[in-house]
């Protein structure tokens, strides 16, 4: 849209919208708004400049909200160390920058903060949002500045090291070797299955495991709560709009909806300022219209010629229109203009600008079919929300003053509903909600039987609940578990057969016996993969992680075995590694290659820099720091 003259123009505009933002920081004042009157030791020294304990807290806290922890969960030791120790890089970052003289511009600090997003308001800049957003963050405007400068100083630094480095063609080969390895091997799957079905597990086998793992079948406390909900929903059904008014309501809407319409422009702006008058501008504004109508394009002539150089990279096009986001001259030439018509040059506080109407869509208002029920929950919505605040204190009332949930019910005209057993870790519905949880399980619910306070379990919904049976903790008996026992024998008995039969075909293909007739005994046989690369997805991938684990073969195929997380025994034999080549990659693939590799030996020179210049400073600190 327009707007993006604004923020993006190179000239004149931009200036004064920078103008603007340094007026507005001035009137802010100098002084930080998050120093303190009281001087506490520094925490840490470099090179003669300190650290304050304000700063270890602030960049402590900052840290914990970028992880989004809860600080009575994370050693707070442990916390401050990581914060201190990025303070200390960040400082001889900072001083290695400033002892190189590497600067930012003032104009490409204010660009900066004119591209914040959380500075704008529909994508424009607005100078009070800034200046309160940067005072909840606890910056004044200089201080946040400096802050921006100094971070914008230590990324070019850190850019210089880790986004100038390269991958040589043999660097690319190795690592290809590796990365497109591919290996052939063969296997044997064996599964749990059927092997022990002959073999019957007796009642004392059953009756002995249960009295060795009697825990494992115990079953927590629960209850049994009965209790009422207070629901918008359910009131919005009890109220009737009559069609008529709904009627009247859509009209209504509907007569201010229809006839406006939305707009769609391209310009070509020529800023005027420097070197160029509005004079000049006027001139030059015609004779690209007269182009324009002898046929040129429209695209074309906005990138050769318009100020607005981000507009004219999309063709010219600002986007759209309902009558009041463009500039009022502009808005009034769109209103005269036929579709792909150019207007005369047009004069406004930006420059002189040729106008092209690209879209012009009336606005048609749905059929009353398609938003009756809107319309009718919006008509519902504050009676509903009066009808739904009465209730709510009645229900208070009456969830204290009684000792039943009858009387509520019969009040309220809300039924008792009735729960499953819930355990102290919920369940699911409503008793998923650990407010809900928690209140059945309170003495003064569970104990004293009285009934619970009004839950809201969000902004449409409150419960009152009563504990109607408490069941203790218990051991489930041996007659309601003994089909469970049954399959866990069964399964361990499985496992136990898998892992016999394993051993003994490892063990004959470790003595160079034929395995043949062993395999052919127990209904199993080789399954033969050839080529696989270890990103394969045809083959188990746990499988592939142990092949490409394995030695490359010398003397003979390589064996292994291993047990799959099914409890799958499989039985490995590696024959052949085939060494990858630059050639043998997808040209996708070699572009990521070598990217991942270029920023890895980026980020490992940038790495190297830092430690290098942490080492040569003069770092002392009351604190604990790794590396010091």
């Amino acid at each position: 849209m327009l707007q993006d003259i604004r923020d993006n123009s190179q000239g004149v505009i931009a200036k004064v919208i920078i103008g603007l933002i340094v007026a507005v920081f001035a009137l802010f004042g100098v002084e930080s708004i998050i120093g303190g009157f009281v001087t506490s030791p520094p925490v840490a020294e470099v090179n003669g400049e300190e650290i304050t304990e304000a700063q270890l807290q602030s960049n402590t806290q900052q840290f914990l909200n970028s992880i989004g922890g809860n600080i009575g969960s994370i050693d707070q030791d442990l916390l401050e160390q990581i914060a201190l120790n990025q303070l200390i890089e960040e400082s001889v970052m900072r001083q290695t920058a400033e002892a190189a003289s590497m600067l930012i511009s003032n104009d490409r600090i204010d660009r900066s903060i004119l591209e914040t997003e959380s500075f704008q308001i529909g994508g424009v800049f607005d100078p009070d949002l800034a200046v309160r957003t940067m005072a909840t963050q606890g910056f004044s405007v200089p201080l946040y500045r400096e802050t921006l400068r100094q971070q914008m100083v230590m990324s070019q630094l850190a850019n210089a090291y880790s986004s100038s480095n390269f991958v040589t063609d043999a660097e690319l080969q190795r690592i290809a070797e590796l990365t497109a390895q591919s290996r052939n091997f063969r296997y044997v799957s064996i599964t749990l299955g059927t092997r022990t079905l002959g073999t019957a597990i007796s009642d004392a086998e059953i009756a002995a495991y249960y009295e060795a793992n009697k825990e494992d079948f115990s079953e927590d406390e629960t209850v049994l709560v009965r209790y009422v909900m207070l629901d918008k929903d359910a009131i919005a059904e009890e109220i009737v709009v009559d069609e008529a008014d709904l009627l009247a309501q859509y009209e209504s809407e509907r007569d201010a909806f229809e006839g406006s319409s939305e707009k769609r422009a391209s310009h070509i702006l020529l800023e005027v300022g420097g070197d160029i008058s509005e004079v000049q501008a006027l001139q030059l504004a015609a004779e690209a219209r007269q182009r324009l109508l002898d046929g040129e394009d429209f695209a074309t002539l906005a990138l050769e010629l318009s100020s607005d150089v981000v507009s004219a990279e999309e063709g010219g096009d600002i986007g759209y229109t309902d009558g009041g986001a463009f500039p009022p001259e502009i808005e009034a030439v769109l209103d005269l203009l036929m579709l792909d018509e150019i207007s005369e040059p047009v004069i406004t506080e930006f420059g002189v600008h040729l106008v092209k109407l690209t879209e012009d869509a009336e606005n048609v208002f749905q059929p009353f079919e398609e938003v009756a029920v809107r319309i009718e929950r919006d008509m519902k919505s504050a009676e509903v929300e009066l009808i739904y605040a009465e209730r709510l204190e009645n229900l208070s009332n009456f969830a204290f003053e009684t000792g039943d949930l009858l009387t509520i019910s019969e009040q309220l005209n809300m039924p008792i509903l009735q729960s499953e057993r819930i355990g102290r870790i919920g369940n699911s519905g409503i008793f998923s909600n650990p407010a809900v949880v928690a209140a059945a399980f309170s003495d003064d619910v569970l104990l004293e039987g009285n009934n619970s306070d009004v839950i809201e379990l969000n902004a449409s919904q409150s419960v009152v609940l009563r504990v109607q049976e408490f069941n203790e903790a218990s051991i489930r008996p041996l007659e309601e578990v003994e089909p469970e026992i049954a399959v866990i024998l069964r399964t361990e008995m499985e496992q136990q057969a898998v892992q016999t039969l394993g051993s003994e075909l490892l063990l004959a293909a470790e003595s160079g016996l034929p395995l043949d007739e062993l395999l052919a005994e127990n209904d199993l046989e080789w399954i033969v993969e050839e080529g696989v690369q270890r990103n394969a997805f045809n083959v188990n991938r746990e499988i592939i992680s142990e092949v490409f684990g394995m030695p490359k073969p010398e003397n003979g195929p390589e064996l292994a075995s291993m047990t799959l997380q099914n409890g799958t025994f499989v039985l490995l034999e590696l024959n052949l590694v085939n060494s990858g080549t630059v050639d043998s990659l997808g040209e996708e693939e070699r572009v990521t290659l070598t990217d991942t590799l270029t920023k890895d030996l980026g980020n490992n020179d940038f790495q190297a820099f830092l430690n290098n210049i942490r080492a040569n400073a003069d770092i002392r600190t009351s604190r604990v720091v790794e590396g010091l």
